[in-house]
């Protein structure tokens, strides 16, 4: 299995402090937020947490959290909260 490595800026923990603590968001939008504050090895983070404690609180599977750590390496923050617009082109009438 691959080690994710998530690491956050200031401004990135900021914001996601502001998407989590007010305001109307989508539930999976704040779920991968708590991931990624429980996750982050920056140099802000004060203490790390496990898959395993992240999982327990947050009541979601190990691997939800490996698949966020996967998509942020990969993709980056904004896909990682937003998700990707779709390439799914629709035709008019029958």
């Amino acid at each position: 299995m691959k080690k994710y490595i998530v690491t956050l800026t200031e401004d990135e923990r900021e914001n996601l402090g502001g998407l989590t603590s007010k305001g109307k968001h989508r539930s999976q939008k704040i779920l991968n937020a708590l991931i990624f504050f429980g996750y982050d090895e920056g140099g802000f983070q004060k203490k790390r947490s496990t898959n395993k404690e992240i999982s327990k609180v947050l009541n979601i599977s190990m691997k939800k959290i490996d698949r966020v750590k996967k998509r942020f390496v990969e993709d980056g923050l904004d896909i990682t909260l937003n998700g990707r617009k779709g390439s799914r082109i629709y035709r008019r009438g029958f």
